[in-house]
């Protein structure tokens, strides 16, 4: 089974030599595999390891798995949307990108935002009549899923009638929870049961991850024999130096606990993807307490003149599809001296063994850094603020009111007061947008990272905008810098930005919704929904004592983001 290798600074490579040295001395791979809970915090970490032998009862059910693939390809449909959300829907996103549409099988969707122009555009792009819809939720009362469900399950019974309604959605959700019981109301096709030993961001080689991978007519019974590959060589019996994913996490522990927090993650174009599932891994898993590894997705490659010397590079190479330019690139920041590991992936197939790699290195990370890597704690501080936003707005009618620190018809801008004194001291006489934003980067310091959260629609068109204002600012301050669209990323790297080190300078962009959608059976809207988790998001950053400023772009969202990247320009010049 293929290590990784890394070349890295004399005094990185001497501290994950001693790490390595510790795991060997202290016996810590078997620990793991006993499931010792006082290898992280000593409390309830032995309770969320069922993910360690789960490909082996996953395998145990391939006949299951096949008659599912057989049953949707003989039904006729033409896509499948699944709705989910963080570790309910990473792992099939990654497994549609990678895979495409397979011959003779619906294409896989994936519905992860509450955004009311990326819900519309779902439902225009499938045929509603001929969609198998997929609910994926592992506690079953997940905001989103339930809203998603509402809304399509409200849609598909206008299209097709009540009595069918239900052979059309098919449930993966822990045993007994809220949504098994809809499932079992609505009389779904089929309920699929998540293992409550295994946490979201975990389950990528669960039925949440299998699933939907049979669904789309990728071979399972392939992609868990090569994954079993992986579990073997991971297991107690391989020594830490030999142990492809322990070794990954004594590297990615012991760069943290010596300043190289902020890992970037490079993927070779076929299996881009991948970075969005790791972002969440590492993110939720080791960032609280104010320790915490900072995944950076997404970012180009540039000339290692533009690092600084917090980073970490992790490189997934597909041998079968490589890219040369991005070889090139790699082997620059290796020339110059930053930390790289490199991993070598054969083919698509494999994707598996990088889940298990990966889940095992982070849970060895989480040990080194010396926090819980199983909880989620400030992922649900922001989903008490926001139960408490829609709650009020249920009674009310609306959100409680805002004032603007700048409002100039076309744009608004919004923090708490503590971020709204240190701004306008440091804009001084320029109180326009870009003064703001000038003060707000003059914040931004070495071994800080910068973080662009868009509560907008999650497209190509404005990934492409705001990853060209990442990179000027990546540019011009030598930080990392990190994008994520909302509300998905509350329940990915959302955690790290509120619980990890307070490194981070944030600025939420928020929109106007040229048009909303109803919640079904609710008074608030998916734009009631999407506000309130923004809201709620920048509260509990602002609580944590964050360096956090909101935009609002009014009107046409064309426009504000046009205006939005000429005021960047203009605050960094």
């Amino acid at each position: 089974m293929n290590q990784p290798t890394y070349k890295l600074p004399q005094s990185l490579a001497s501290s994950v030599e001693k790490t390595l040295a510790d795991w060997r001395s202290g016996d810590k791979v078997q620990r793991l595999w006993a499931r010792d809970a006082s290898l992280w915090t000593g409390t309830d970490e032995s309770a969320w390891l069922g993910w360690l032998d789960i490909v082996a009862e996953q395998a145990a059910h391939l006949n299951d798995l096949r008659r599912l693939a057989q049953e949707v390809k003989a039904g006729g449909f033409s896509d499948i949307l699944l709705l989910g959300m963080g570790g309910s829907s990473l792992c099939p996103e990654v497994l549609a990108k990678t895979f495409g549409r397979l011959a003779g099988f619906p294409q896989l969707h994936v519905l992860d935002s509450t955004d009311p122009a990326q819900v519309k555009a779902l439902e225009r792009s499938v045929d509603l009549a001929k969609t198998l819809f997929v609910v994926s939720s592992k506690s079953g009362s997940t905001l989103e899923p339930n809203i998603f469900k509402q809304y399509f399950f409200e849609l598909v019974t206008q299209r097709i009638g009540t009595t069918k309604a239900g052979s059309r959605f098919i449930a993966i959700t822990d045993p007994g929870s809220k949504m098994q019981q809809i499932a079992e109301a609505d009389r779904f096709l089929h309920k699929f049961p998540g293992r409550p030993s295994i946490g979201g961001r975990y389950s990528a080689l669960s039925n949440f991850g299998m699933v939907p991978a049979a669904l789309m007519g990728l071979d399972v019974a392939k992609f868990l024999d090569r994954t079993q590959q992986m579990v073997a060589a991971c297991g107690p019996q391989s020594g830490p130096e030999l142990n492809p994913g322990v070794l990954l996490g004594c590297i990615l522990g012991a760069a943290a606990r010596s300043g190289h927090d902020k890992l970037t993650i490079i993927a070779s174009p076929g299996i881009s993807d991948l970075g969005a599932w790791l972002e969440q891994l590492v993110a939720e898993s080791t960032g609280k307490q104010g320790h915490g590894i900072i995944p950076v997705d997404r970012e180009a490659i540039a000339a290692p003149e533009a690092y600084g010397n917090d980073r970490i590079f992790a490189y997934v190479r597909l041998e079968s599809s490589p890219d040369s330019a991005q070889d090139n690139k790699v082997a620059a920041l290796e020339g110059a001296g930053q930390p790289v590991i490199r991993i070598a992936m054969r083919e698509v197939y494999d994707l598996g063994q990088e889940f298990f790699r990966w889940e095992i290195a982070t849970a060895v990370a989480g040990s080194i850094i010396g926090i819980n890597a199983f909880n989620q704690p400030d992922v649900e501080a922001s989903k008490n603020v926001t139960r408490a936003l829609t709650s009020e707005y249920e009674k009310n009618g609306s959100l409680p009111a805002e004032k603007p620190v700048l409002d100039d018809g076309t744009v608004q801008l919004f923090t708490d007061a503590k971020n709204a004194d240190a701004l306008a001291k440091a804009a001084g006489n320029n109180k326009s947008l870009a003064g703001y934003l000038r003060a707000h980067f003059s914040r931004v310091g070495a071994g800080d990272y910068f973080a662009l959260l868009a509560y907008i629609q999650m497209n190509d068109e404005h990934e492409s905008q705001l990853q060209k204002i990442r990179h000027l600012l990546r540019d011009k301050k030598r930080v990392a810098t990190c994008l994520g669209f909302g509300p998905r990323f509350l329940h990915s790297t959302g955690q790290a930005y509120k619980g990890g080190p307070n490194s981070g300078v944030f600025l939420q962009v928020t929109c106007d919704d040229a048009a909303d959608l109803p919640v079904p059976g609710q008074k608030y809207t998916f734009g009631v929904v999407k506000a309130a988790q923004a809201r709620g998001d920048f509260q509990v950053l602002a609580e944590r004592g964050r360096r956090a400023l909101r935009v609002h772009l009014r009107g046409d969202l064309k426009s504000g983001l046009n205006k939005l990247a000429s005021a960047f320009r203009e605050a960094l010049a």
